[in-house]
């Protein structure tokens, strides 16, 4: 596959004073009225006119004659040229762009909202401007391709998919490799290369949103329960063992029984324990 060359043209400022000059022959000539003479420095000056260009930094001309690829200028600077190259101006800065808010179903089929931030510069000037019509318009494109293809492979979180390694929210680093590495592999054929992407919105769809946070609410509580009913049976535990070991009273399987009961409505209560205190026997 053809690739850019670089070229290096002549100094703008040698052929300023040589222009410079004719100019000055012009005006021999017209004095001493060489009309030939005149009119062919004439049209050597107004076509040397046409040969100059200035460089910036971090951009690069690419010139073609009559269809033909000459190569790419990427020294900054000023330059003269042949005047009947065309002159195309690439920038090789970095650029950003965001991708517009994606609806898209994840691979268990909920449908999602979903945004990327790419950034990206021209590697490759060749590619750039003649392997495709518009590489600006082919990284937007490709970019939303690559980030649809990614989604549709992921589940939304492990409430979805308890088995994935992988999630779209859970899994931030990985899932931007990915979608770097997606990317990358279709902006190759434009001398695209890609600095970062990274997921910039990532949510449900309007039409499941409310739901899905019911689910996750309501799986926080079950979890937030059981962690309570475990330290609660610790703790009766704890309790009972203590009173055994140090005497203070001697306790039968129904006192136990009665005992475990009270404590675990105290410590697992949502509410505050209204206790009841009892001064005559136990019996």
């Amino acid at each position: 596959m053809k690739t850019s060359k670089q070229v290096k043209p002549i100094s703008g400022f040698l052929m300023l004073f040589l222009l410079f000059c004719m100019m000055g022959g012009i005006v021999v000539t017209a004095a001493f009225k060489i009309i030939p003479g005149t009119i062919i420095l004439s049209i050597i000056s107004f076509f040397s006119m046409l040969g100059f260009m200035v460089v910036g930094p971090n951009q690069s001309m690419v010139l073609t004659f009559f269809g033909k690829y000459v190569g790419t200028v990427m020294t900054n600077g000023f330059f003269w040229a042949n005047p009947f190259y065309t002159k195309r101006k690439i920038t090789l800065r970095a650029r950003n762009f965001e991708t517009d808010q994606l609806k898209v179903n994840d691979k268990m089929g909920n449908p999602i909202l979903i945004a990327a931030v790419l950034v990206w510069k021209v590697e490759d000037t060749y590619m750039a401007a003649f392997n495709v019509d518009n590489y600006e318009q082919f990284v937007k494109i490709q970019a939303d391709s690559a980030l649809r293809e990614m989604a549709s492979k992921y589940a939304y979180d492990t409430f979805e998919d308890e088995h994935a390694s992988v999630t779209l929210r859970g899994s931030g680093d990985d899932i931007n490799n990915f979608l770097e590495n997606l990317v990358s592999e279709r902006l190759s054929l434009a001398g695209i290369k890609v600095v970062e992407t990274k997921i910039s919105h990532l949510s449900y769809a309007p039409e499941i949103a409310s739901a899905m946070l019911q689910r996750q609410q309501a799986t926080a509580v079950v979890a937030a329960r059981t962690k309570i009913v475990e330290g609660a049976v610790g703790m009766v535990e704890m309790a009972l063992a203590e009173l055994s070991k140090r005497g203070i009273v001697n306790l039968d399987d129904e006192k136990k029984a009665s005992m475990v009961s009270n404590l675990l409505v105290v410590l697992c209560s949502d509410k505050s324990a209204a206790p009841v205190v009892n001064t005559g026997s136990l019996y």
